[in-house]
């Protein structure tokens, strides 16, 4: 179905050139589905919203007639019309204003229905697409399973970006003009700087790079006594300083600060998402006692944060081979780094 409501027989490949959203009729679907509205907007692209649902299979047991099977038919005609509530929805933030800012022309939006596990078909999708949008969490039931599960398993495989929209984020007052992302010296998290100062540049924000450094505990008893703490937050103040110069050289004019903070690294993001625009991280890391192992981290961030989560997907940038250029950086030798 499409915006208006009727079947699409179009060919195209699935999420082409568009930003795609996950929708299941729960409230934080509707927030997703809204601030990828304006998302979309803002690039300039087509928004394909996406339902999918799985025909139950019943096990024959000896209580055979107590239920009668669901056909086909009856539920897709019922992700119908979840996908025609949600974009009714939707046309109502439209029309009362939007926190999330101008919203995609209604005529540049599309609908589909899809069968089969929705991470799976979300993953589909994200082979074309931009951009893959989700809620923090989903409905549950029959038609759930579309968000909070799904959230958590479609960043670490998606081929583009995802951005998962927490609940309240919309609502929020005090924000803060700037977008952080959080690094750890490895080269994925330079290609997540590079995303970062990208969505920094088109938002008219401030970036803020973030680097944690994780508390020394009993499980790490391992560590040499001698480490001396201090000279490691040296170390990644100076690094930090040639990773913002670098990005100032790929960004001329946009305002980067980098800092150290120590934590845990997935709270230490979640506080900064309390008053940023957007989160950025990256899906792999490091690892290992000098960095934060990303793909766990994400995973934290995702499901705690306030402020939208972008998740940049694992590939390589042509930019980020000059970054020696700007200053120290971790040894490039070492193959996590």
């Amino acid at each position: 179905m499409t915006a208006q409501n009727t079947p699409d027989t179009t060919d195209k490949a699935p999420g082409l050139g568009a930003v795609v959203v996950g929708v299941d009729g729960s409230d934080q679907s509707i927030d997703a589905l809204t601030w990828a509205a304006a998302e979309a907007q803002r690039r300039d692209l087509d928004l394909e919203a996406v339902m999918s649902y799985s025909v139950p299979t019943f096990v024959a047991t000896a209580m055979d007639a107590g239920y009668a099977a669901l056909d086909d038919e009856s539920l897709r005609a019922g992700a119908e019309q979840v996908l025609r509530d949600a974009l009714a929805s939707l046309e109502e933030r439209r029309a009362q204003g939007s926190a999330a800012g101008e919203l995609l022309p209604a005529n540049r939006i599309r609908a589909y229905v899809e069968t089969g596990d929705a991470a799976g078909a979300l993953l589909e999708y994200a082979k074309n697409a931009e951009l893959v949008v989700l809620g923090a969490r989903g409905r549950g039931g029959f038609f759930g399973r579309l968000l909070g599960s799904v959230s958590s398993a479609v960043p670490p495989h998606a081929k583009c970006p995802t951005v998962i929209v927490p609940k309240g984020c919309l609502d929020r007052t005090e924000v803060d003009n700037v977008v952080v992302v959080g690094v750890d010296g490895s080269e994925q998290s330079r290609v997540a700087m590079l995303d970062a100062a990208r969505e920094a540049a088109a938002r008219n924000c401030s970036l803020r790079i973030v680097w944690a450094l994780p508390p020394v505990t009993g499980t790490q008893a391992w560590v040499p006594a001698a480490i001396d703490e201090e000279a490691v937050i040296t170390e990644m103040k100076v690094q930090l300083v040639g990773a913002a110069d670098w990005i100032r050289h790929h960004f001329e004019g946009l305002e980067v600060e980098a800092i150290v903070e120590g934590g845990v690294p997935g709270q230490v993001l979640v506080h900064e998402s309390e008053r940023s625009r957007l989160v950025v991280t990256g899906t792999r890391g490091r690892g290992g006692f000098k960095g934060v192992l990303l793909g766990s981290t994400s995973q934290s961030v995702l499901h705690h944060a306030k402020s939208p989560v972008f998740v940049v997907p694992k590939r390589e940038d042509e930019r980020t081979k000059n970054r020696a250029d700007f200053g120290p950086m971790p040894n490039a030798d070492d193959p996590e780094a």
